[in-house]
Protein backbone atom coordinates (compact mmCIF):
# COMPACT_ATOMS: atom_id res chain seq x y z
CA UNK A 1 0.00 0.00 0.00
CA UNK A 2 1.40 3.39 -1.00
CA UNK A 3 0.68 6.68 0.71
CA UNK A 4 0.20 9.98 -1.06
CA UNK A 5 3.04 12.42 -0.38
CA UNK A 6 2.29 15.14 2.14
CA UNK A 7 1.35 18.49 0.66
CA UNK A 8 3.50 21.55 1.27
CA UNK A 9 0.82 22.85 3.65
CA UNK A 10 0.80 19.61 5.63
CA UNK A 11 4.60 19.46 5.75
CA UNK A 12 4.80 23.02 7.05
CA UNK A 13 2.18 22.36 9.72
CA UNK A 14 3.80 19.11 10.87
CA UNK A 15 7.11 20.96 11.16
CA UNK A 16 5.66 23.52 13.56
CA UNK A 17 3.05 21.34 15.26
CA UNK A 18 5.28 20.41 18.24
CA UNK A 19 5.78 24.08 19.07
CA UNK A 20 2.06 24.79 18.65
CA UNK A 21 1.18 21.91 20.98
CA UNK A 22 3.79 23.05 23.51
CA UNK A 23 2.17 26.51 23.62
CA UNK A 24 -1.36 25.09 23.84
CA UNK A 25 -0.56 22.61 26.63
CA UNK A 26 1.19 25.22 28.76
CA UNK A 27 -1.72 27.59 28.34
CA UNK A 28 -4.51 25.09 28.90
CA UNK A 29 -2.96 22.55 31.25
CA UNK A 30 -4.77 19.81 29.35
CA UNK A 31 -3.39 17.44 26.75
CA UNK A 32 -6.80 16.68 25.26
CA UNK A 33 -7.79 20.35 25.03
CA UNK A 34 -4.38 21.26 23.59
CA UNK A 35 -4.80 18.62 20.89
CA UNK A 36 -8.25 20.01 20.06
CA UNK A 37 -6.86 23.53 19.76
CA UNK A 38 -3.98 22.40 17.54
CA UNK A 39 -6.44 20.51 15.33
CA UNK A 40 -8.50 23.70 14.95
CA UNK A 41 -5.29 25.59 14.09
CA UNK A 42 -4.65 23.00 11.36
CA UNK A 43 -8.09 23.68 9.87
CA UNK A 44 -7.38 27.43 9.93
CA UNK A 45 -4.02 26.81 8.26
CA UNK A 46 -5.65 24.74 5.53
CA UNK A 47 -8.10 27.55 4.81
CA UNK A 48 -5.54 30.35 4.90
CA UNK A 49 -4.24 32.21 1.87
CA UNK A 50 -0.76 30.84 2.38
CA UNK A 51 0.68 32.80 -0.54
CA UNK A 52 0.44 35.86 1.70
CA UNK A 53 1.79 34.18 4.87
CA UNK A 54 5.32 35.48 5.50
CA UNK A 55 6.08 32.96 8.26
CA UNK A 56 4.20 29.65 8.60
CA UNK A 57 5.53 29.24 12.16
CA UNK A 58 4.26 32.68 13.20
CA UNK A 59 0.86 32.00 11.64
CA UNK A 60 0.47 28.56 13.23
CA UNK A 61 1.68 29.56 16.72
CA UNK A 62 -0.29 32.82 16.69
CA UNK A 63 -3.45 31.02 15.62
CA UNK A 64 -2.94 28.35 18.27
CA UNK A 65 -2.34 30.97 20.97
CA UNK A 66 -5.45 32.95 20.07
CA UNK A 67 -7.57 29.80 20.03
CA UNK A 68 -6.16 28.82 23.43
CA UNK A 69 -7.01 32.27 24.86
CA UNK A 70 -10.57 31.91 23.57
CA UNK A 71 -10.76 28.43 25.06
CA UNK A 72 -9.55 29.68 28.45
CA UNK A 73 -12.16 32.45 28.46
CA UNK A 74 -14.93 29.92 27.86
CA UNK A 75 -13.45 27.47 30.38
CA UNK A 76 -13.31 30.01 33.22
CA UNK A 77 -17.01 29.61 34.01
CA UNK A 78 -16.76 25.81 34.02
CA UNK A 79 -13.77 25.90 36.33
CA UNK A 80 -15.64 28.13 38.79
CA UNK A 81 -18.17 25.33 39.28
CA UNK A 82 -15.60 22.51 39.19
CA UNK A 83 -15.92 20.02 42.06
CA UNK A 84 -12.85 20.32 44.29
CA UNK A 85 -9.43 21.72 43.29
CA UNK A 86 -8.72 21.96 39.55
CA UNK A 87 -5.33 20.50 38.65
CA UNK A 88 -3.64 20.33 35.24
CA UNK A 89 -3.55 17.09 33.29
CA UNK A 90 -0.21 15.36 33.95
CA UNK A 91 2.06 14.64 31.00
CA UNK A 92 4.42 11.69 30.86
CA UNK A 93 7.83 13.11 29.92
CA UNK A 94 10.03 10.05 30.12
CA UNK A 95 10.49 6.44 31.15
CA UNK A 96 13.32 3.96 31.26
CA UNK A 97 13.46 3.95 27.46
CA UNK A 98 13.57 7.75 27.11
CA UNK A 99 16.68 9.23 25.49
CA UNK A 100 16.32 12.40 27.60
CA UNK A 101 18.64 12.64 30.57
CA UNK A 102 17.24 13.36 34.05
CA UNK A 103 18.84 16.81 33.98
CA UNK A 104 17.24 17.60 30.60
CA UNK A 105 13.85 16.64 32.01
CA UNK A 106 14.52 18.78 35.07
CA UNK A 107 15.21 21.77 32.84
CA UNK A 108 11.95 21.06 31.00
CA UNK A 109 10.12 21.11 34.34
CA UNK A 110 10.93 24.78 34.77
CA UNK A 111 8.02 25.67 32.49
CA UNK A 112 5.68 22.63 32.48
CA UNK A 113 5.80 21.44 36.08
CA UNK A 114 2.47 20.78 37.77
CA UNK A 115 3.41 23.45 40.31
CA UNK A 116 3.84 26.16 37.67
CA UNK A 117 0.82 25.16 35.57
CA UNK A 118 -1.30 25.18 38.73
CA UNK A 119 0.05 28.60 39.68
CA UNK A 120 -0.70 30.03 36.22
CA UNK A 121 -4.41 29.38 36.81
CA UNK A 122 -4.40 32.62 38.81
CA UNK A 123 -3.68 34.67 35.69
CA UNK A 124 -6.16 35.92 33.12
CA UNK A 125 -6.02 34.19 29.70
CA UNK A 126 -4.17 37.15 28.16
CA UNK A 127 -1.71 37.38 31.08
CA UNK A 128 -1.07 33.66 30.88
CA UNK A 129 -0.39 33.85 27.14
CA UNK A 130 1.91 36.85 27.51
CA UNK A 131 3.85 35.28 30.37
CA UNK A 132 4.34 31.91 28.68
CA UNK A 133 5.20 33.26 25.24
CA UNK A 134 7.77 35.62 26.71
CA UNK A 135 9.24 33.44 29.46
CA UNK A 136 9.08 29.99 27.86
CA UNK A 137 9.29 30.78 24.13
CA UNK A 138 11.27 34.06 24.02
CA UNK A 139 8.66 36.01 22.06
CA UNK A 140 9.29 39.76 21.95
CA UNK A 141 6.90 42.32 23.43
CA UNK A 142 6.00 43.44 19.90
CA UNK A 143 5.18 39.87 18.80
CA UNK A 144 3.04 39.24 21.88
CA UNK A 145 1.26 42.58 21.47
CA UNK A 146 0.35 41.67 17.90
CA UNK A 147 -0.90 38.25 18.99
CA UNK A 148 -3.05 39.55 21.84
CA UNK A 149 -4.29 42.57 19.92
CA UNK A 150 -3.03 45.22 22.33
CA UNK A 151 -0.43 47.98 22.12
CA UNK A 152 3.15 47.11 22.95
CA UNK A 153 3.00 49.41 25.99
CA UNK A 154 -0.14 47.66 27.28
CA UNK A 155 1.53 44.30 26.65
CA UNK A 156 4.58 45.34 28.69
CA UNK A 157 2.32 46.35 31.59
CA UNK A 158 0.38 43.09 31.38
CA UNK A 159 3.56 41.03 31.31
CA UNK A 160 4.96 42.97 34.27
CA UNK A 161 1.82 42.27 36.32
CA UNK A 162 1.85 38.61 35.39
CA UNK A 163 5.54 38.26 36.23
CA UNK A 164 5.06 39.87 39.65
CA UNK A 165 2.12 37.60 40.45
CA UNK A 166 4.07 34.49 39.50
CA UNK A 167 7.63 35.36 40.50
CA UNK A 168 7.15 35.23 44.27
CA UNK A 169 5.81 31.67 44.13
CA UNK A 170 7.27 30.28 40.92
CA UNK A 171 9.11 27.03 41.63
CA UNK A 172 12.70 27.00 40.41
CA UNK A 173 14.18 23.55 40.07
CA UNK A 174 17.74 23.99 41.22
CA UNK A 175 17.60 20.66 43.04
CA UNK A 176 19.64 18.00 41.30
CA UNK A 177 17.51 15.47 39.44
CA UNK A 178 19.13 12.68 41.45
CA UNK A 179 18.19 14.35 44.74
CA UNK A 180 14.61 14.93 43.58
CA UNK A 181 14.33 11.28 42.59
CA UNK A 182 15.85 10.18 45.90
CA UNK A 183 13.29 12.09 47.96
CA UNK A 184 10.47 10.83 45.74
CA UNK A 185 11.65 7.27 46.37
CA UNK A 186 11.88 7.86 50.13
CA UNK A 187 8.33 9.14 50.19
CA UNK A 188 7.09 6.13 48.21
CA UNK A 189 8.79 3.75 50.63
CA UNK A 190 7.35 5.60 53.64
CA UNK A 191 3.85 5.29 52.16
CA UNK A 192 4.26 1.58 51.43
CA UNK A 193 5.44 0.95 55.00
CA UNK A 194 2.64 3.17 56.34
CA UNK A 195 5.27 4.79 58.55
CA UNK A 196 3.94 8.14 59.84
CA UNK A 197 7.32 9.35 61.11
CA UNK A 198 9.00 8.61 57.78
CA UNK A 199 6.19 10.33 55.86
CA UNK A 200 6.44 13.41 58.07
CA UNK A 201 10.22 13.50 57.66
CA UNK A 202 9.82 13.85 53.88
CA UNK A 203 7.54 16.92 54.05
CA UNK A 204 7.90 20.53 55.02
CA UNK A 205 5.82 21.43 58.04
CA UNK A 206 3.62 23.76 55.95
CA UNK A 207 3.23 21.40 52.96
CA UNK A 208 0.06 21.57 50.86
CA UNK A 209 -1.87 18.66 49.34
CA UNK A 210 -4.11 19.10 46.26
CA UNK A 211 -6.33 16.30 44.96
CA UNK A 212 -8.43 16.46 41.77
CA UNK A 213 -11.25 13.95 41.35
CA UNK A 214 -13.43 16.20 39.22
CA UNK A 215 -16.51 15.03 41.11
CA UNK A 216 -16.16 11.64 39.41
CA UNK A 217 -13.99 9.72 41.89
CA UNK A 218 -13.19 10.20 45.57
CA UNK A 219 -10.76 13.04 46.33
CA UNK A 220 -10.26 15.73 48.96
CA UNK A 221 -12.69 18.54 48.12
CA UNK A 222 -10.39 21.19 49.58
CA UNK A 223 -6.60 21.53 49.79
CA UNK A 224 -5.04 20.03 52.91
CA UNK A 225 -2.57 22.22 54.79
CA UNK A 226 0.21 20.96 57.04
CA UNK A 227 2.34 17.81 57.14
CA UNK A 228 0.37 16.28 60.03
CA UNK A 229 -2.98 16.51 58.27
CA UNK A 230 -1.51 15.27 54.98
CA UNK A 231 0.13 12.32 56.70
CA UNK A 232 -3.13 11.26 58.34
CA UNK A 233 -4.93 11.54 55.01
CA UNK A 234 -2.32 9.40 53.18
CA UNK A 235 -2.34 6.77 55.91
CA UNK A 236 -6.13 6.60 55.67
CA UNK A 237 -5.90 5.93 51.94
CA UNK A 238 -3.24 3.25 52.32
CA UNK A 239 -4.96 1.46 55.18
CA UNK A 240 -8.30 1.48 53.42
CA UNK A 241 -6.65 -0.08 50.35
CA UNK A 242 -5.30 -2.93 52.53
CA UNK A 243 -2.09 -3.38 50.56
CA UNK A 244 -3.68 -3.22 47.10
CA UNK A 245 -2.04 0.10 46.14
CA UNK A 246 1.53 0.11 44.84
CA UNK A 247 3.63 2.99 43.43
CA UNK A 248 5.11 2.95 39.94
CA UNK A 249 7.87 5.52 39.23
CA UNK A 250 7.25 7.86 36.30
CA UNK A 251 8.57 11.16 35.00
CA UNK A 252 5.62 13.56 35.05
CA UNK A 253 5.93 17.08 33.64
CA UNK A 254 9.70 16.87 33.70
CA UNK A 255 10.06 15.69 37.30
CA UNK A 256 10.20 12.35 39.10
CA UNK A 257 6.76 11.35 40.32
CA UNK A 258 4.82 8.17 40.47
CA UNK A 259 1.61 6.42 39.59
CA UNK A 260 -0.43 4.65 42.23
CA UNK A 261 -1.92 1.44 40.88
CA UNK A 262 -4.34 -1.19 42.12
CA UNK A 263 -3.40 -4.26 40.13
CA UNK A 264 -3.79 -3.20 36.49
CA UNK A 265 -5.95 -0.18 37.40
CA UNK A 266 -4.58 3.37 37.61
CA UNK A 267 -5.54 4.89 40.96
CA UNK A 268 -3.84 8.30 40.63
CA UNK A 269 -0.83 10.23 39.37
CA UNK A 270 1.28 11.98 42.00
CA UNK A 271 3.58 14.94 41.34
CA UNK A 272 5.72 16.66 43.97
CA UNK A 273 7.13 20.13 44.48
CA UNK A 274 10.33 20.01 46.48
CA UNK A 275 11.93 22.93 48.29
CA UNK A 276 15.01 22.85 50.54
CA UNK A 277 15.17 19.07 50.53
CA UNK A 278 11.56 18.51 51.58
CA UNK A 279 8.20 18.09 49.85
CA UNK A 280 6.43 21.46 49.77
CA UNK A 281 3.36 20.44 47.77
CA UNK A 282 1.70 17.28 46.46
CA UNK A 283 -0.51 17.22 43.38
CA UNK A 284 -2.68 14.11 43.10
CA UNK A 285 -4.62 13.71 39.86
CA UNK A 286 -7.49 11.21 40.04
CA UNK A 287 -9.96 12.60 37.51
CA UNK A 288 -10.26 9.82 34.88
CA UNK A 289 -10.73 12.43 32.13
CA UNK A 290 -7.28 13.84 32.91
CA UNK A 291 -5.49 10.50 33.03
CA UNK A 292 -6.22 9.39 29.46
CA UNK A 293 -2.69 10.11 28.22
CA UNK A 294 -1.15 8.14 31.09
CA UNK A 295 -3.56 5.28 30.45
CA UNK A 296 -2.45 5.18 26.79
CA UNK A 297 1.20 5.22 27.84
CA UNK A 298 0.95 2.55 30.53
CA UNK A 299 -1.88 0.35 29.17
CA UNK A 300 -3.40 0.45 32.64
CA UNK A 301 -7.17 0.43 33.12
CA UNK A 302 -9.12 3.49 34.34
CA UNK A 303 -10.87 3.59 37.67
CA UNK A 304 -14.56 2.70 37.44
CA UNK A 305 -16.72 5.82 37.70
Amino acid sequence: MTHAPASDAETAFLTHRPRAFAVAYRMLGSIAEAEDVVQEAWLRWQGADRAHVASPEAFIVTTTSRLAIDHLRKASTRRETYVGPWLPEPMVTGDAESPATPQERLELADDISMALLHLLERLSPEERAAFLLHEAFDYSHAEIANLIGKSEAACRQMLSRARKRVQAERPRFNTEAREHARLTELFQQALMKEDPEAILACMKEDAIFYSDGGGKVAAALNPLYGADKITRFWLGIMRKAEGRITPRPAWLNGLPGYLLTEGDTLHSAVSLRIEDGRIAALYVQRNPDKLADILRWTKLRPLPV
